[in-house]
């Protein structure tokens, strides 16, 4: 007879959870037996992801920029089934280009989605964690915390201050109880990454995001990164020269101003970042 998943029954809140890596990470927690909470600034796309996932999922809206909506997520959640035992802080934005050719907005919602909106869901979260003595925050960074793509800049720099922010608050909470992990994936098949390349690694899935969260769930890590031998990858080349250093990251990482150059797969989707109303 094969054992639950330590998953199983666990209550778990995902931001933007109502489309791409957020939807398949809600998908695969709720098929392991947990209670999801999806959390995303589309109302009508967040309600209908919960009623189309199969399990115990419930969709609620919540705009991670806004402090009281971030609080009132956590609070419906509680109110519904109890404190959150996992917060998996998903919801971010990518806008892709040449570094001088970025809008303020494109800048601004990285940064305050991306970066604050996982420092205001820590903020918010982990310090009931740390009173009952147990919880797990599980942050979706990008293999972007550890490289910066060209075209990416601020992106990165985004997932670069996550992954440094995480790093002192885990120290904060050693020994509370409460878990940290950041989980780096390369390039994705998502919305976020239409048109953009994946370099010398395979292009992901979400679901390869969704159970690298389960397995760092039931066996706590900190920093995962999608492919695993990226990780150690990336460490042994920082060991190099810097020139040997630069030629082998022009070999790994993609050129993304060079992949997107005159493309318009993305258009729609970066109106949608500047103004998260057009989905045009």
């Amino acid at each position: 007879m094969s054992m639950p998943s330590p998953v199983a029954g666990r209550i778990v809140a995902v931001t933007g959870g109502a489309r791409g890596i957020g939807r398949e990470i809600a998908a695969v927690l709720a098929a392991a037996g947990a209670r999801v909470a999806i959390g995303d600034l589309d109302r009508p796309a967040v309600t209908a992801t919960a009623a189309e996932l199969p399990g115990t999922v419930h969709g609620f809206p919540l705009d991670v920029t806004d402090t009281e909506s971030f609080r009132g997520f956590l609070a419906a959640v509680e109110s519904l089934w109890g404190p959150v035992d996992v917060l998996v802080n998903n919801a971010g934005v990518m806008w892709v280009g040449p570094f001088d050719a970025e809008p303020e907005a494109a800048t601004a919602r990285m940064l305050e989605i991306n970066l604050h909106g996982v420092i205001r869901g820590v903020r918010l979260a982990a310090p009931g964690m740390r009173e009952r003595g147990r919880g797990h925050i599980v942050t979706i960074a990008s293999a972007a915390a550890r490289l910066s793509p060209p075209g990416e800049s601020t992106y990165a720099a985004t997932k670069h201050g996550v992954l440094g922010y995480l790093t002192g608050v885990r120290e904060e909470l050693r020994g509370s109880g409460v878990r940290i992990s950041v989980i780096m994936p390369g390039v994705v098949a998502t919305e976020l990454a239409a048109g953009t390349a994946s370099g010398a690694a395979s292009l992901l899935a979400p679901a390869d995001v969704a159970r690298a969260v389960v397995r760092a769930i039931e066996r706590p890590r900190f920093e995962v990164t999608v492919p695993r031998y990226v990780g150690p990858l990336v460490r042994l080349a920082e060991l190099l020269p810097q020139r040997l250093r630069d030629s082998t990251f022009r070999r790994l990482v993609p050129d993304q101003v060079a992949a997107t150059r005159g493309g318009t797969e993305r258009a729609g989707y970066e109106r949608g970042v500047i103004d998260p109303g057009d989905r045009s």
